[in-house]
């Protein structure tokens, strides 16, 4: 019998409950009453034959923002789901990929009224009598503004994977879940990160389209923060509008410090480096969280026996060796799995586009494609200056905030304000300072759009800069690279796969912003600009049907277009000649 030294045994000493533990529980008791009580607001009857009660009082905006938070955080809990499993997805299956590739740069073009004249109809019949309907169909708008960079930017993530990493999980016979727990999320979850901070900060420039719909001449306006300052302009309001900004930078900056910035500093312990950084990101939440037992408590009471019970059962029914002809079986399984998926999905796809050419029929006139097609290109060439010039001016900038850990601390709140705050509800201030010097809207909507867009390339930018290994770093340091030969060597080739990711986003993001950008307002005075974001807006206020449906076509196409043309190609390249293997 083998026995231990006494002076060589090491006493087991159990952390117990601290105050810290309490305020960690409190917290989440606290967080589970809020969604509970907002949550109660999206229940109540509804009826779309009347106009729905607002209160414009100021002492309704705290409420306002609990109820536009909720959706915000619900519509990002499907973003990051969906995010996840299609970029997996479309990574590990080529079949799947040239069907999901394709199938994202058309839907992230859709315009959110687009998706809103689609889908309040939908949901309200889903729901009958319920607000819920039209609360599902806000947090579906709001959906589509967030989950496109999120499933881009996870996709490239999966797909640059260093192959050494691979190779290191194939050796060690790594199942297809082991590898994907242990190898790639790890290796993706620093960009999953960024990518998610821009998303959920881009549902934000949407809240006022999801919250006050006005499509299909029905005006309906949600509790929420963007129906109170979309009343606000419309009513001319200043000290509201003003209120309700202020009310949305605290909800902001709260969801910087108590959400984002934990996350990246938990997150920097993923980055692939052989050497340390000496200025790691730091956050006073995280810090705090450390030295709580109710997580140890939680993964060691509750997960880690339900994962073992889960693997016992999955060793039970299936054993883990299989012969050559059942892993045949599976996969033949599977395989007709994915066709029948994709019967039903073509079969869909098919009988829409039926749908919209019987509603086309007698209704389109060569003139009437020829002029849509012309407002296409207008807006696609403000999409393609808007591109140019935020690549110039940001990805310097983002360099510089994701080299310099110190200079990131102040920087990163001011970036997630920039991109969380909804910049079309600035769009009045514009049109005024455009009507008093004369700036036709056909030259400022470029501004305007990238006033929305242009934070797809600088968080890109920002996180293609952070994964930089420190090894690398140092071996430039010891070379002597500076300036132009160290942007070359170094900084150039290890963002670019980031900026392919932010800038193919943003292109994206500008045809959905075009239709807030072309045509802005405040009280009396209105500015339109030429292009087919501007006449989305104008059809889908007067529900007319057939153009709306014409229009999108249109968008989608040159979308489509400029996605095969353009940014597949520089996908490509990236994979092949800027991976860090």
């Amino acid at each position: 019998m083998k026995s231990t030294a006494p002076q060589l045994a090491v006493a087991t000493v159990r952390p117990s409950f601290t105050r810290i533990d309490g305020i960690v529980l409190l917290t989440l008791f606290g967080l589970l009453w809020s969604a509970m009580h907002f949550g109660h607001g999206m229940l109540v009857a509804f009826d779309p034959s009347q106009a729905t009660p607002f209160d414009f009082s100021i002492g309704q905006i705290p409420y306002y923002a609990g109820r536009t938070l909720l959706r915000m955080w619900i519509a990002f809990a499907f973003s990051l789901a969906f995010a996840i499993g299609l970029g997996f997805l479309a990574a590990k299956n080529q079949v799947a990929r040239a069907v999901i590739l394709p199938a994202l740069d058309v839907l992230q073009s859709v315009p959110v009224l687009g998706f809103l004249s689609a889908t309040v109809a939908g949901f309200m019949a889903l729901f009958p009598g319920s607000l819920l309907g039209v609360e599902c169909a806000a947090i579906f708008a709001i959906f589509t503004g967030q989950v496109w960079n999120m499933a881009f930017g996870f996709y490239h993530s999966m797909v640059t994977v260093p192959t050494d990493m691979q190779e290191a999980a194939s050796t060690y016979g790594l199942s297809p879940w082991q590898r994907f727990r242990t190898v790639e999320l790890p290796a993706s979850t620093h960009s999953l990160i960024w990518n998610s901070m821009m998303s959920f900060g881009g549902g934000w420039f949407f809240v006022a389209q999801s919250e006050a719909i006005n499509v299909m001449n029905k005006d309906i306006k949600l509790p929420g923060l963007g129906a109170y300052m979309a009343v606000a302009i419309e009513r001319g309001d200043h000290t509201a509008a003003l209120l309700a900004v202020l009310a949305m930078l605290a909800v902001i900056l709260a969801s910087d410090q108590l959400v984002w910035r934990p996350l990246l500093a938990w997150a920097d312990k993923f980055k692939i480096e052989l050497t340390e950084s000496q200025h790691a990101p730091a956050s006073w939440v995280h810090t705090l969280l450390q030295g709580a037992h109710v997580f140890t408590w939680l993964r060691e009471a509750l997960w880690e026996p339900l994962l073992d019970r889960i693997e016992r059962l999955q060793a039970r029914v299936a054993p883990r060796r299989t012969n050559h002809h059942a892993r045949q079986i599976k996969h033949w399984l599977w395989r007709a799995a994915g066709i029948a998926a994709g019967a039903w999905l073509g079969y869909e796809v098919i009988r829409g586009a039926l749908s919209a050419l019987a509603i086309l029929h007698g209704r389109l006139t060569l003139p009437e494609l020829l002029h849509v097609s012309w407002l296409g290109t207008l807006t696609m060439l403000r999409v393609l200056a808007m591109t140019v010039i935020a690549t110039a001016i940001w990805t310097p900038v983002g360099v510089w905030i994701g080299l310099n850990p110190r200079a990131a601390r102040f920087a990163q709140p001011l970036v997630q304000i920039g991109a969380s705050f909804p910049v079309n509800m600035t769009f009045p201030i514009v049109v005024g300072f455009f009507v008093a010097h004369h700036i036709p809207m056909n030259w400022g909507s470029i501004l305007l759009i990238a006033m929305g867009t242009q934070w797809y390339i600088l968080f890109n930018v920002i996180a293609g800069a952070m994964a930089i290994p420190n090894d690398l770093k140092e071996a430039a340091r010891v070379y002597g690279l500076k300036r132009w030969q160290l942007w070359r060597t170094l900084i150039l080739p290890a963002i670019f796969p980031f900026w392919v990711t932010g800038a193919c986003t943003a292109a994206g993001g500008a045809w959905n912003a075009s239709i807030v950008a072309e045509a802005a307002a405040w009280g009396d005075t209105r500015l339109t600009a030429d292009g087919l974001g501007a006449l989305i807006a104008d059809v889908s206020q007067r529900g007319d049907t057939p153009m709306l449906i014409l229009s999108i076509g249109v968008m989608s196409l040159f979308v489509v277009a400029m996605n095969k043309l353009v940014w597949r190609r520089l996908y490509g390249f990236a994979e092949r000649r800027f991976r860090l293997d």
